[in-house]
C-alpha cells in the first residue's frame, strides 16, 4: 500500500504540472492587454504599463513567465493580481465558501442518488421506478439557471422555506445552491445505481447467497449493493472536483462570493495568477479524490490489492 502511494504521488507530479502549463498557455492566449484593462475605456499611461509589464514579467516570453510562476509556487507564491492583491488571500476567501456549498451538493448527490437508484432497482418496473427514471430525466434535461430560478421562485418567494441568495450569517442559506448544483449529478447517480444494482443481483454469488437462505436485506446490503457501489464511487469521486468548479452558474444566481465567480472574472481580465492559481487547487482536490476512490476499491472489493 506504502508504494502504491508513493507511486501515484509520483504520477501526480507530471499531471499538475502539464495541467497547469496548458491553463497558463491558454490565459496567455486571450485577446487583450490585462494592462491596458485596468484603466478601462482610458488609455493606459505608457510609462505606468512599462513598469507594470515589467513587475509582473509580463514582457518576457512565455516559458520564463510559466517558470517564475513555478519557481514562487514550490514555495507557496501563489504571485499577485494586477492590482497588487495577493492571490493566496483571494483564493482564502473564495475556496472556503465554495467547499461548504460543494460538499452540501455531495452530499446531496451520494445520499439522495444512492437511496434513489436502489429503490428503483429493487422495484424495477413498479410505480416508483417510473417515477424515479421520470424525475432523472427532468433534472438532466432543465438548466441549471431555470431550475435554480424556479426552485428560487417556489421555495424562496412563495412558501418561504430557504433563502433565496447567500448570507453567511443564515446557515441554510447555501441548502438551495447545494440542491441546484447537486441535481444533475443526482440523477446521473441514481441512474448509475439503478443500472449497477440491477446487473449486481442477477450475478451468480448473489443468488448462491439467496439460494442458502440468507435474509433479502444481508444479500443486498451485504453482497449485492457492496460490488455496486465500485462504479458509483468513481462517479463521486471524479464529480467532486467538477462540483467546486463548475459551480459558476450557481454561484452567480445566489449571489455566492465563490471560485466560479472569481475564476471567470479572472479569466475576462487575463489575471494568470489567479486563473492558475486556482485551477492548481482543483487539480490537486481531483488528484486527491481519485487517490481515496482507489483506496476505497479495496475496502469495496477485497479481491482488489495494491502491491
Amino acid at each position: 500500500m506504502g508504494r502504491f502511494l508513493v507511486r501515484r504521488l509520483l504520477q501526480a507530479i507530471p499531471v499538475l504540472l502539464g495541467a497547469t502549463f496548458l491553463i497558463f498557455c491558454l490565459v496567455f492566449a486571450l485577446p487583450g492587454d490585462p494592462i491596458q484593462m485596468l484603466a478601462g475605456d482610458k488609455r493606459a499611461d505608457p510609462n505606468i504599463s512599462a513598469l507594470l509589464r515589467e513587475q509582473y514579467h509580463l514582457n518576457q516570453p512565455l516559458y520564463q513567465q510559466y517558470l517564475h510562476y513555478m519557481g514562487g509556487l514550490l514555495t507557496g507564491d501563489f504571485g499577485e493580481t494586477y492590482t497588487g492583491r495577493s492571490v493566496a488571500d483571494i483564493m482564502g476567501e473564495r475556496f472556503p465558501v465554495t467547499l461548504r456549498l460543494s460538499l452540501i451538493a455531495f452530499a446531496i448527490e451520494a445520499v439522495v442518488g444512492v437511496l434513489a437508484g436502489a429503490a428503483s432497482a429493487l422495484g424495477r418496473g413498479k410505480f416508483l421506478d417510473n417515477i424515479v427514471l421520470i424525475s432523472t430525466l427532468v433534472l438532466v434535461s432543465v438548466p441549471v439557471f431555470v431550475l435554480g430560478s424556479i426552485l428560487q421562485l417556489v421555495l424562496g418567494v412563495k412558501w418561504g422555506v430557504l433563502p433565496i441568495s447567500y448570507d453567511e450569517e443564515k446557515p441554510l442559506s447555501l441548502l438551495l445552491p447545494g440542491i441546484v448544483l447537486a441535481a444533475a449529478s443526482m440523477a446521473y447517480v441514481t441512474r448509475l445505481t439503478r443500472t449497477s444494482l440491477m446487473e449486481t443481483l442477477r450475478a451468480d454469488y448473489v443468488r448462491t447467497a439467496t439460494a442458502k437462505g440468507l435474509r433479502r436485506g444481508r444479500v443486498i446490503g451485504r453482497h449485492a449493493m457492496r460490488n455496486a457501489l465500485i462504479p458509483i464511487v468513481t462517479f463521486l469521486g471524479a464529480d467532486l472536483g467538477t462540483l467546486m468548479g463548475g459551480a459558476i452558474i450557481t454561484e452567480r444566481l445566489f449571489n455566492i462570493p465563490g471560485v466560479g465567480g472569481q475564476l471567470a472574472q479572472s479569466v475576462y481580465l487575463r489575471e494568470q495568477p489567479v486563473v492558475v492559481g486556482i485551477v492548481t487547487c482543483l487539480i490537486l482536490v481531483y488528484i486527491a479524490a481519485n487517490l481515496i476512490v482507489d483506496l476505497l476499491y479495496a475496502v469495496l472489493d477485497p479481491r482488489i490489492r495494491y502491491a
